[in-house]
């Protein structure tokens, strides 16, 4: 029977074993703690254990001695547990991603972005999945191989040791049983996105039942050569949430569907269809529709899709290794299938927001679609969008931190500080920031990596928390060092070359996309920036007890700005001698760094209130609105509350629950535009701190 059809065993076991899984919070005197992970107020709290160093027993494993691209290998063994209340932890690392199961029981899955010289590691409570007796363990552990903006490639493989009562009950090494995986496609190599990596492609008549029962293949593992230095998951492990399945579903035909989720969501395909016989389904997903499609393919280098082949009879197919951001998902297949439910199992960081009041009926709708899209956008770091890329860049994190401290509970110090730390990783032989971080390509965005100091001692000012300027000093004098190194003739110049991206917003002078801006020309942009990371530098050294010894170079950088790109009849700063643009970002940020003369800095304010200036982008108004405030918080507080009701109504209207990119929407970057962007959130920050300016 399909339709309304008696469930399943295999379905009621999935529930069961989800519905055990993410059910994973506890209150404990009002603050929310994650039970399925232990973690370490302190790194080396976890670097030893029963007398010795931790994976001291433990080695690096694969199935094979050599590793390809895009390939999974799984890993089974048998512990005892003696099931008298003990507690029993798994520690696990790997390269790539993992699904953890004890006796067939879905455990946690998700490696922490790392590197090889900061290697992350997971604690796990596994104590609720053991009784006493023989438990069998087993982990699939999925290599990407092949460097995208997500993943830097290393060595496949994956270390473990299970501790019940203290004592030591499986490590990894020669006598675990491993194989490769033969329901996923190995060396399949498909790309989504080469900000989100690779895709996969899922046999489920290969499924042989080897998380819980006998599976024929295995042979004993073989270690593999790799050494790295471990610290525990700095902030605590994402939690899933039940299913949201799709609240309509439009039949195109017995072969074709679209789901609609009813809103923006974030995490994995779930998936229940019944198959009259073998054949491959696509699944493609977005945040919009085109002609009542999922538009799969945009660009010439985007394809967003998986692809499962079902097996003859019912399929209910879950997979932890793609997290989706989407609102639609569109399941094709070769025949006719009957879809019997399609959703996303969310997976998220777990974080309460502050009580707060909006007693404006449109202020509360806009600062809604904000905080969800803060939410969203919150992994096991802030990324800029679910949807597209999914990547840590330094001036999205930067907007998203400074709305968390101000929506969230504690500030959201933890998770802040782990992202700021994880930036500070990040090793180019040139001294600047990635791109995003982990970043497995050579490319970087110069103008970001100046904001990190922004984020640095903003999130000190916030929270408190003076050890952070200790812990990325050196990361800082090396940046400063490259930007300075940089210079000609008293101003810095742009940087040239393939690996640099001259971008600074997302208008046609300051994109980078100008054939003239790879030119080692100077700019008031990336030279008011670098003013404006030298002030908040001089904060972070008194945070961290250091002498500052950039002042004069800083007075002389800033004085040079003002000779080149001042112009004073109009009282504005324009873009650069061969691009004569006035624009409001730059203008906004000469005035936020006291370049700007102090009898003209009203004058700039006035016009940049006024819109007489190339407008900022989304992701950049928080300067502007910074400016104004700054000059005057009395005369702009309103201005500043009208822009953003204006322009976030309009999401409002087109019916979106989160905030967009861009003021184009959808159709931005050739219809890659995302829809859930979170440097995009400021609203969220300047209605709290704008709160005596609002309707009572």
């Amino acid at each position: 029977m399909r339709g309304n059809k008696v469930r399943t065993a295999a379905e009621m076991q999935f529930d069961e074993m989800m519905n055990f899984f993410f059910v994973v919070t506890i209150k404990d005197g009002g603050k929310k703690q994650n039970i399925l992970s232990r973690k370490a107020a302190n790194v080396k709290d976890f670097l030893f254990v029963n007398g010795g160093r931790m994976f001291d027993k433990s080695k690096w494993i694969w199935y094979a001695l050599a590793s390809a691209d895009d390939t999974y290998g799984e890993f089974r063994a048998h512990f005892y547990c003696r099931g008298d209340g003990e507690k029993t932890f798994c520690r696990i690392s790997c390269d790539g991603d993992y699904q953890l199961y004890i006796n067939g029981m879905f455990v946690a899955s998700d490696q922490y972005g790392d590197y090889e010289h900061y290697k992350i590691y997971d604690d796990i409570d596994i104590s609720r999945y053991v009784t006493a007796g023989n438990k069998l363990f087993a982990v699939r552990v999925w290599h990407p191989g092949m460097a995208t903006q997500r993943y830097i490639p290393a060595q496949a493989g994956v270390i473990f040791e299970v501790t019940t009562g203290g004592q030591t009950a499986l490590v990894s090494d020669k006598n675990i049983m491993a194989r490769q995986s033969p329901a996923f496609a190995n060396g399949y190599c498909k790309v989504i996105t080469p900000q989100l990596g690779l895709s996969f492609l899922y046999d489920a008549e290969k499924e042989d039942g080897w998380i819980s029962g006998d599976a024929a293949g295995f042979v004993p593992a073989t270690e593999v050569d790799k050494k790295c230095s471990f610290s525990a998951r700095p902030v605590a492990k994402l939690v899933y949430g039940a299913t949201v399945f799709a609240k309509e579903v439009k039949t195109y035909s017995d072969k074709n569907y679209v789901a609609d989720l009813g809103e923006e969501c974030v995490g994995m395909p779930r998936l229940r269809l019944f198959s009259s016989c073998r054949q491959k389904i696509t699944v493609s997903y977005g945040e919009y529709l085109q002609d009542g499609h999922v538009r799969r393919k945009v660009g010439a280098w985007r394809d967003f899709s998986f692809e499962y082949i079902a097996k003859r009879g019912e399929n209910d197919f879950f997979c932890p290794f793609l997290k989706m951001g989407c609102r639609y998902m569109e399941i094709t297949g070769e025949s006719a299938l009957n879809l019997e439910k399609a959703g996303c199992v969310p997976h998220y960081y777990d974080v309460d927001k502050v009580p707060f009041t909006l007693s404006g009926a449109l202020d509360a709708a806009i600062d809604d679609i904000c905080v969800r899209t803060l939410r969203l956008c919150m992994s096991n770091h802030y990324v800029d969008c679910p949807w597209r890329e999914q990547d840590l860049y330094v001036l999205d994190a930067r907007n998203q931190m400074l709305c968390g401290y101000y929506v969230f509970f504690n500030g959201n110090r933890e998770y802040a500080r782990a992202n700021l730390l994880l930036m500070s990783k990040d090793r180019r032989d040139d001294g600047l920031l990635s791109i995003c971080f982990p970043c497995g390509v050579n490319l970087t965005i110069p103008s970001f990596t100046l904001y990190y100091f922004s984020a640095v001692r903003e999130y000190i000012d916030f929270t408190g928390d003076k050890s952070l300027a200790e812990d990325v000093y050196e990361k800082l004098c090396d940046i400063l060092n490259a930007v300075l190194s940089n210079m000609l003739d008293g101003l810095v110049v742009r940087w040239s070359g393939k690996q640099y991206w001259n971008f600074y917003e997302w208008t046609n002078v300051m994109s980078g996309n100008l054939r003239q801006i790879d030119e080692p020309l100077p700019d008031v942009m990336i030279n008011v920036l670098t003013v404006m990371a030298l002030d908040n530098f001089e904060k972070i050294c008194a945070y961290a007890k250091k002498p500052y010894k950039y002042a004069d170079l800083r007075h002389n950088l800033a004085n040079n700005i003002l000779k080149t790109y001042y112009d004073c009849d109009k009282k504005r700063f324009f873009f650069s001698e061969d691009n004569r643009v006035y624009t409001e970002l730059a203008n906004a940020l000469c005035v936020l760094c006291d370049i700007a003369p102090p009898q003209d800095a009203k004058d700039i304010c006035r016009a940049l209130a006024d819109g007489e200036m190339d407008a900022c982008t989304l992701s950049m108004r928080v300067f502007k609105y910074d400016a104004l405030l700054k000059t005057d918080c009395g005369q702009y507080a309103r201005t500043v509350l009208d822009e953003i009701r204006r322009d976030y109504s309009k999401m409002l209207d087109a019916g979106s629950t989160t905030v967009w990119e861009t003021m184009e929407g959808a159709a931005a970057f050739s219809e890659a535009g995302s829809l859930c962007h979170g440097w995009s959130a400021v609203p969220a920050y300047y209605f709290r701190r704008l709160k005596d300016y609002l309707p009572q």
